[in-house]
């Protein structure tokens, strides 16, 4: 779950002030935890009222982020006016500015009118540009993280380069987090220098796998999808600076494979594809019309301007703190518990939907996204897509709400960690997906209960939705019951990943008795279910079968295959 996170409360903005007290000498673990917080609060207060001093009224929320602002101040009138913080406004104007040029870089620098050279040297420059104008020199970071890993796949052998690479791109990572967290500003959650890192990770540990899949084993060894994204050649610095550092995805992604975004460079990307039509009909000739991406840009934009005008107008109503309020918590029902918090992390959402849509409409417009057509002969422009809205809101179990949420950054996780990792490969991946994604305790603590919950879903899904595939009614039921289950499960998950602090995490889960912890462990010892590893090897066909639909991305690894 993501990337530079846009329009983003301040944590501080949300404080919580205990109606009770315990004596001093006889205070809890828990308790400590929660004094602490406060004493935090009042320090951010006491700050508050020194700046309130010294400008002589409250300031804005744009005011109050100028200063610790390392990018460009150009847009600070715009942040007052519209008193959002300017690296958030900067954020924005960046990825409009991206939008126009990805425009310009596909009809001005297509591959039939300059050489991949060209566009690397263009698609770079921007990148830096890009990040220069929001982080400052914060971007250095991305750079220094760059050419760290770049050494060691260099100077290391193959044999053990991609588990070096891994270990030095993820810790410099890390401690980058932590600097930003517990040295600068613990509760600062906006558009902070640390997100574009972390799809900078992505590609650079990714593309490590791939390096060591092409050099150093042999095909019988891989797996398809391993065959399709193995690199044959070492990049060159130039080709490896484009691939992490373009202004297409420099600052909210999403991640690619190399061979995608090369053959996007190349102007190959097209090539599988052209050779049939929409009617699977031989062409007979690669020069046709390209398809163009026109009209998935203005739908995704459309998606991107919904997205922003529903999150701007709810989440100041629906703040997900609002929960663990004592007043909140003692006079309502816990129904209405229940339904608040569905309403808080439904009104949170858009802000990821604005992000990486918009992210999406930039890499089609520059012509990087295409994924083959659809059965109506309309384009695809999926290839890279970080999320599917409906089915998201719709899902009806947990994977199915995590297979099309952040859908690139599943993917990374699966093909670097899950596939590779023979010891507990699940909890493996959610421990490495909360390393990524920082420091905060509320993380680890959501990662964790999705452990539980994916297992008890899992169990769930194995010995009771056979009994509801009778009939069309009682399917429908199933889907309606585990509709709400799964929406109520994420939202309970989730709401540490949002509290951020270990406190005010455990205040949730404390008012809610613990009671989605102590479900999934009764339904896991109750309802147990093979690993999938160790079911038949026909079932398991079954369920990858099953699951084709919903992964463009790795059906596009067979691609050149199947185009015959």
């Amino acid at each position: 779950m993501t990337t530079v996170q846009p329009f983003a409360t301040t944590a501080a903005a949300a404080s919580v002030h205990l109606s009770s007290q315990t004596p001093r000498g006889e205070i809890s673990e828990p308790e400590e935890g929660e004094e602490r917080e406060r004493e935090r609060e009042r320090e951010r207060e006491r700050e508050k009222g020194e700046r309130e001093r010294i400008y002589g009224h409250r300031p804005s929320m744009a005011t109050q982020t100028a200063a610790s602002c390392t990018g460009s101040t150009l847009l600070q009138p715009i942040s007052e006016i519209i008193n959002l913080p300017v690296d958030q406004v900067n954020f924005v104007a960046c990825q409009l500015f991206a939008l126009l040029m990805a425009v310009w870089f596909r009809l001005y620098l297509h591959p039939s009118k300059t050489s991949p050279f060209i566009r690397h040297v263009v698609a770079t420059l921007l990148g830096f540009y890009l990040a220069l104008f929001c982080f400052g020199w914060y971007s250095l970071h991305f750079l220094v993280q760059s050419g760290l890993s770049y050494s060691v796949m260099i100077f290391v052998g193959l044999e053990h380069m991609h588990k070096y690479c891994f270990i030095v791109t993820l810790g410099y990572l890390i401690l980058c987090q932590i600097t930003r967290v517990y040295v600068f500003d613990y509760g600062m959650y906006s558009a902070d220098f640390t997100g574009p890192m972390m799809v900078i990770t992505q590609k650079i540990t990714s593309l490590a796998f791939e390096i060591h899949d092409g050099l150093a084993k042999r095909d019988g060894q891989l797996t398809p999808s391993q065959k399709y994204l193995a690199i044959r050649r070492m990049p060159s610095l130039l080709e490896y600076l484009s691939y992490n550092c373009n202004f297409m995805g420099i600052l909210a992604g999403p991640t690619c494979s190399y061979n995608d975004y090369m053959a996007f460079i190349e102007g190959t990307g097209y090539q599988p594809r052209h050779q049939e039509n929409a009617n699977g009909k031989e062409n007979g000739k690669y020069k046709q019309s390209e398809p163009s991406p026109k009209n998935d840009v203005i739908s995704k934009l459309c998606t991107c301007a919904i997205s922003l005008a529903i999150y701007l107008s709810l989440c100041h109503l629906l703040p997900v703190e609002h929960s663990i309020n004592d007043g909140f918590v003692s006079s309502t029902p816990f129904h209405l518990q229940v339904v608040y918090l569905y309403l808080a992390m439904l009104a949170l959402r858009p802000k990821y939907y604005f992000v990486w849509t918009l992210a999406d409409a930039i890499n089609n417009a520059a012509g990087f996204g295409f994924n083959g057509y659809n059965k109506d002969g309309s384009p695809r422009w999926d290839l890279i897509s970080n999320l599917r809205i409906l089915d998201i809101e719709f899902a009806t179990s947990f994977k199915m709400f995590l297979d099309n949420w952040n859908i690139q950054t599943a993917l990374w996780l699966k093909r670097v960690c899950y596939e590779r990792c023979h010891i507990n490969p699940m909890a493996a991946t959610f421990l490495l997906s909360a390393m990524w994604h920082g420091v905060y305790p509320g993380y680890y603590l959501t990662f964790l209960t999705g452990i539980a919950m994916t297992m008890a879903a899992r169990a769930v899904r194995h010995n009771i939705r056979p009994y509801f595939q009778v009939s069309d009614s009682h399917k429908r039921i199933y889907d309606v019951v585990t509709w709400a289950g799964t929406q109520v499960a994420i939202s309970y998950t989730v709401a540490p990943f949002v509290l951020l602090a270990v406190g005010r995490s455990l205040k949730f889960y404390r008012s809610w008795y613990f009671c989605l912890h102590l479900l999934c462990l009764l339904v896991v010892v109750a309802l147990p279910v093979k690993s999938r590893r160790q079911q038949p090897k026909e079932q398991q066909d079954g369920l990858k079968d099953n699951q084709a639909d919903h992964n463009s991305t790795d059906n596009n690894c067979n691609q050149k295959d199947k185009a015959t």
